[in-house]
């Protein structure tokens, strides 16, 4: 029963928004996990996707959808992690503001350069996201397209694709 009212939180059941999940962690993608069979995206960030490709300031390409991943990853380690719901993004997707020894992962992650602070859902993260750029870390070290822009073009050349051709699925 437990198990179902943290998911009801998680997706968004009001009187149930109080309660947490936490345990361990599978990290699913740079600002997504998976606790106890609920798939969470990180309050309040939007992290490179696990293919896309940055450039370093040499102009070198680097897969940074994957590095954010491998970062989240690691920082998280064997360690429980705590999540707090939050309404359900636009899409739908459950969201929470989640923890690893009581350090925020969203405010890690645009703090360490690998995630960007997503406006249009909180301005919470936008302070670490200016010291992440004016200190030049992570992505910032270097060019990228946002990963907003890099899934819709990724959508639109999908949707555009010869017929025929077999398409990449979400």
């Amino acid at each position: 029963m437990r198990r179902f009212v943290l998911a009801l939180a998680l997706l968004g059941c009001a009187p149930c928004a109080a309660e947490t999940l936490a345990g361990p962690a599978t990290v699913v993608d740079g600002d997504t996990l998976e606790l106890r069979g609920v798939r969470v995206h990180l309050y309040g960030i939007d992290a490179p996707e696990e293919g896309q490709l940055c450039e370093t300031a040499a102009g070198r390409s680097y897969p940074c959808g994957h590095e954010a991943t491998r970062l989240l990853r690691k920082r998280i380690g064997e360690g429980p992690v705590t999540c707090e719901a939050h309404k359900p993004d636009a899409k739908g997707r459950a969201q929470a503001t989640c923890k690893v020894g009581g350090e925020d992962l969203s405010a890690w992650l645009v703090s360490q350069g690998y995630a960007l602070a997503s406006r249009s859902v909180s301005t919470t993260y936008v302070r670490q996201e200016a010291r992440a750029w004016a200190t030049r870390k992570g992505i910032w070290a270097g060019t990228f397209e946002p990963p907003s822009d890099w899934r819709h073009d990724r959508l639109r050349m999908e949707a555009t694709a010869a017929p025929g051709v077999e398409r990449a699925t979400r």
